[in-house]
């Protein structure tokens, strides 16, 4: 059957991009692009329940952890979350809460609402007010121990103060900040030509050093933002996370509360429009229901929260002229070739690289063999679309043929 060949391709094809973007810091496609293979794969497996796979994306969280690291296994799933992309899917996500909660109709519970920060997941257990272990994300289920290197950053304390629990799991994200991103970058250029494409990709790269002395002259930072094992403090989301904060945490100061459905697209509107003033990459705005009683109600699907979703940003495009094409080495060794872009502003951000992924991209051809951009290849002297999906690494999505100069080469 056609829908079972086409979910094992996808299953296979999303693997694969788990395991760059979860294991290698080296993501080839656009979160955009990532997002509509995930959705594209939802929406076959809804219309065919039967034919979903043991091995389904759906499934499954993250990417297995890296050898390198010894295992940690989470006392609870560190789980993703599902993306919403318009006004109307937000209102589904809403109404869905609704439904599930039997609450009257027009009748919602609060909603806090923050930004999605664009780093790495990280989860840090104290025991007795100490540091006990520090974890990645890993499958969900196993994450590397890199308490080494969390020990280094400043933002994350080593000790707790008197009064917090035994046992207190703090979830959040590392990541790193655009000025710190754009030094480190400098820095490294001098030293060794090789250079981070992103700033997630720079602070995932510097958590997953094997030598903390490395990480520790990485400029990396930690927003907390949930939880794994912890017992009760507060009635609230809100409160909760509140609470972190005098324990030597920094947590995001654009989480607000939202009575209404109205009140959370408004807050995705201004988060939006703010967002390129913000010293940190983001790629969306969380909903979570507050009440963590109601949380409780609503429970968990096979790898996400139903109390909670992510709101992803369209991604934003500019038109500028490619001037060079460069090879980039990266961590692993692989070599990836770099569009260098006369300067163009995207999403409120300065682009002047852009990545070409492989040769077939540069050719017109997908990973498949198929065109994409309609077969048009990319050359130099072109005038090309850019895109930043997500915050993450600009992509040339699109060729202007009228206006290809005769000596692009």
């Amino acid at each position: 059957m056609a829908a079972a060949a086409e979910l094992e391709r996808l299953a296979g094809e999303i693997a694969e991009h788990d395991r760059r973007y979860h294991g290698e810091d080296a993501p080839a496609i656009s979160d955009a692009a990532y997002d509509a293979l995930r959705a594209r794969n939802l929406a076959i497996e809804t219309r065919f329940p039967d034919l979903v796979r043991d091995d389904s994306p759906s499934r499954r969280v993250g990417a297995l952890p890296s050898e390198a690291f010894a295992e940690v296994h989470h006392s609870r799933p560190m789980l993703s979350l599902d993306n919403v992309f318009s006004d109307e899917d937000v209102v589904d996500f809403a109404e869905s809460v609704r439904r599930f909660l039997g609450l009257p109709a027009g009748e919602y519970p609060v909603f806090t609402a923050e930004p999605k920060i664009d780093g790495l997941s990280l989860s840090i257990r104290y025991e007795g007010g100490r540091m006990k272990v520090a974890a990645t994300r890993g499958d969900g289920a196993t994450g590397e121990n890199v308490t080494a290197n969390v020990r280094t950053i400043a933002e994350v304390p080593d000790r707790l103060p008197d009064g917090a629990p035994d046992v207190v799991e703090i979830r959040g994200e590392v990541y790193m900040g655009r000025a710190d991103f754009m030094a480190l970058n400098d820095r490294m250029r001098a030293e060794s030509g090789k250079v981070f494409a992103n700033p997630r990709n720079a602070a995932a790269g510097s958590l997953r050093q094997l030598d903390p002395t490395i990480t520790a002259k990485r400029p990396l930072r930690f927003f907390a933002y949930a939880w794994g094992e912890l017992p009760r403090l507060a009635a609230t989301q809100f409160d909760t996370v509140r609470l972190f904060e005098s324990w030597g945490f920094k947590t995001s100061p654009h989480m607000v509360r939202c009575a209404s459905v109205d009140e959370m697209i408004a807050q995705y509107r201004r988060i939006e429009a703010d967002r390129a003033a913000l010293d940190y990459d983001i790629d969306g705005v969380v909903y979570k229901v507050d009440d963590l009683g109601l949380q409780e109600r609503l429970g968990f699907r096979s790898r996400s929260p139903r109390w909670a979703t992510a709101h992803k940003f369209p991604a934003e495009r500019a038109i500028t002229t490619m001037k060079a094409i460069e090879i980039q080495v990266g961590r692993t060794g692989a070599l990836t070739p770099v569009a260098k872009l006369e300067p163009v502003t995207v999403g409120g951000v300065v682009v002047s690289n852009a990545t070409l992924h492989n040769e077939d991209y540069i050719r017109g051809l997908g990973q498949d063999g198929q065109p994409i951009r309609e077969g048009r290849d990319i050359r130099v002297g072109d005038t090309v679309v850019v895109q930043r999906a997500g915050d993450v690494i600009p992509q040339i999505v699109d060729v202007l043929m009228d206006r290809r100069p005769p000596d692009a080469e």
